[in-house]
């Protein structure tokens, strides 16, 4: 139901300056603010999901699971809990760099289950690895072949126009396709990620603005990636095929 009083809101500045952080096993570093109803044991067990060659390359970053991050103008404020009224202008998170640390504010609440806001949270963990380190080259050799073999589909609509123009092989041919292996790269490892937190059914990704990659050839991108970033202990990975009734 909603509430009659409006949700107080505070600069990232507050939140971070009132919310200690917590540093995972992996090393990584996140905290919670205001009303948000993901479990404090399933937080943990997400963070603790990413494994520690991959946490290592976020260093000098923070994780803030709040309510509802709220563009204003060119301000951004936390709300302390969600309130219809400034969900129109809340974004599913924003990085922000405070002091010599980024921090990222994920809105838990425009999500509100925890398969979502876990599959935000990866996506974020995805991208950011990409910019620090890179693609594996072992990566872009598999992602390419599937591309240049006429494989159904792709994982996100950035990889999906990167590959088109790639494969078109105009003047910015070489360009398109590095933005092409980079968005597959860190989609891959997000969908990865959260296949280890979670059991996930392959039609829970599909979305209505492309195509998703045919069954096979994700796995095969999964698979690399559970090479090149083995699970924590306490955490697998496993693909299987069943026939949908």
């Amino acid at each position: 139901m909603p509430e009659s009083a409006s949700a107080i809101t505070r600069s990232p500045a507050e939140i971070v300056q009132n919310n200690p952080v917590s540093q995972a096993a992996n090393g990584i570093c996140y905290a919670r603010s205001g009303e948000i109803t993901i479990a404090d044991n399933d937080l943990e067990r997400m963070i603790a999901a990413v494994p520690v060659s991959v946490a290592s390359a976020l260093n000098r970053k923070a994780y803030y699971f709040v309510p509802l991050t709220v563009t204003q103008g060119e301000d951004t404020v936390i709300a302390d809990r969600y309130d219809v009224a400034l969900s129109d202008n809340a974004v599913c998170h924003r990085n922000l760099d405070l002091g010599d640390a980024q921090c990222v504010f994920i809105s838990t609440r425009l999500m509100d289950d925890k398969f979502s806001v876990a599959f935000e949270f990866y996506i974020n963990v995805g991208h950011a690895l990409v910019e620090r380190a890179g693609v594996s080259q072992a990566f872009a050799d598999l992602a390419w072949q599937q591309a240049e073999s006429g494989v159904r589909g792709e994982t996100s609509m950035d990889a999906w126009e990167a590959r088109k123009f790639a494969t078109a092989h105009g003047p910015d041919a070489e360009k398109y396709k590095n933005e092409y292996l980079a968005s597959s790269f860190a989609d891959a490892i997000s969908i990865y990620l959260l296949a280890v937190y979670l059991d996930v059914d392959y039609y829970d990704l599909r979305e209505r603005d492309y195509p998703l990659l045919a069954p096979a050839a994700m796995a095969e991108r999964l698979r690399k990636i559970a090479e090149i970033f083995p699970p924590n202990p306490g955490f697998e990975f496993n693909i299987y095929y069943r026939r949908r009734s």
